[in-house]
């Protein structure tokens, strides 16, 4: 099938003029469903070679997605998680599946310090009671106020993310370890359950997976020491919110700073958002316009990879990186 045009459907929420301006210079035919549900987004598969996925998982390449494909090659996410995406199926069908793995790394990382640097301090706790007309000086320093440096970190996953997580918080002098399913060569691997115990900030940067959902149950929670610090810039349900509530309810944790939930957006009317302990943020962790310009250059640099039949990078499932035709 040389010569064969490629048909990319782009899956991004974003308006058809920016779409075709980010991509319109690939080598490809560049289209989008003409409807964000199921059934629009089946009926634009059915006739795409490769796709760029849906950061928000609205459009999600599930196993009736991928059974919708039948010629899908391809699939990029313009992400690091891929947990929208139904491994199995692509697995089964020979869809590598990539995503942009270390594009958002730095990003993530600073918002991680910087969240167990506000809660250390009670920053945002004494801003909320200034803008109420308070004078809360020795209410904060009570709440809390210490400082990070030599304090015990605890890193969940080792990828990219965790790796700059560690990286930044050595730098400041705190003593870090990390779990993760694989030993790296350098810093100090624990177990789980040890890393828990001996942890006073414990920051999660692991992926989804069905190994992980549920991973920080409200018995895991339980080993923390008392008054710890727990920080989430993995995904909703590996830390379900229940059981966050529940070990700040019973004073296990003095804090917690959330960029991901089990379901987003976080409803209005959950008690997360009432939770005078909790600094709450919108998935944004990785957001910085450095971010976003890693991102798109990943997926573009890949795309065209795909289109020019040089190997993808990045892809998780095992495929063939070089892409063809089907």
């Amino acid at each position: 099938m040389s010569g064969t045009p490629w048909r990319l459907l782009a899956l991004l929420p974003l308006g058809e003029d920016m779409i075709r301006g980010v991509f319109g210079g690939l080598d490809a035919e560049v289209s989008m469903p003409a409807e964000r549900d199921a059934s629009g987004l089946h009926a634009a598969l059915a006739e795409a070679d490769l796709v760029i996925g849906d950061y928000t998982g609205a459009l999600a390449i599930d196993a009736a997605a991928v059974a919708a494909a039948p010629d899908l090659a391809f699939v990029q996410m313009p992400s690091v998680g891929v947990d929208s995406c139904d491994l199995d199926a692509l697995t089964a069908a020979g869809v590598p599946l990539a995503n942009a793995a270390g594009a958002n790394a730095r990003s993530v990382a600073e918002w991680a310090l910087a969240a167990t640097l506000d809660l250390s301090r009670s920053i945002t706790w004494a801003d909320r009671r200034m803008r109420a007309g308070e004078w809360p000086q020795m209410e904060t320093a009570a709440h809390g106020s210490d400082e990070l440096g030599g304090r015990r970190v605890g890193v969940l996953g080792m990828g990219a993310i965790g790796t700059e997580v560690m990286r930044l918080f050595d730098a400041i002098g705190c003593r870090t370890a990390y779990w993760s399913r694989r030993r790296h060569p350098h810093g100090v691997f624990k177990e789980l359950d040890e890393l828990l115990t001996t942890s006073d900030v414990v920051v999660v940067c692991l992926p989804r997976t069905p190994e992980t959902i549920g991973l920080l149950d409200t018995g895991r929670l339980a080993l923390m020491p008392a008054r710890s610090l727990l920080v989430s810039v993995a995904r909703g349900g590996i830390a379900p919110d229940e059981a966050v509530l529940a070990a700040l309810e019973s004073g296990k944790l003095a804090g917690a700073a959330l960029d991901v939930y089990e379901r987003e957006p976080l409803p209005v009317d959950h008690p997360l958002r009432n939770h005078d302990d909790v600094l709450l943020s919108p998935h944004t962790a990785g957001a910085t316009r450095q971010a976003q310009l890693n991102i798109i250059t990943t997926v573009l640099d890949n795309v065209r990879a795909a289109i020019e039949g040089r190997p993808v990078r990045n892809v998780v499932n095992g495929i063939d990186p070089v892409v063809r035709h089907r």
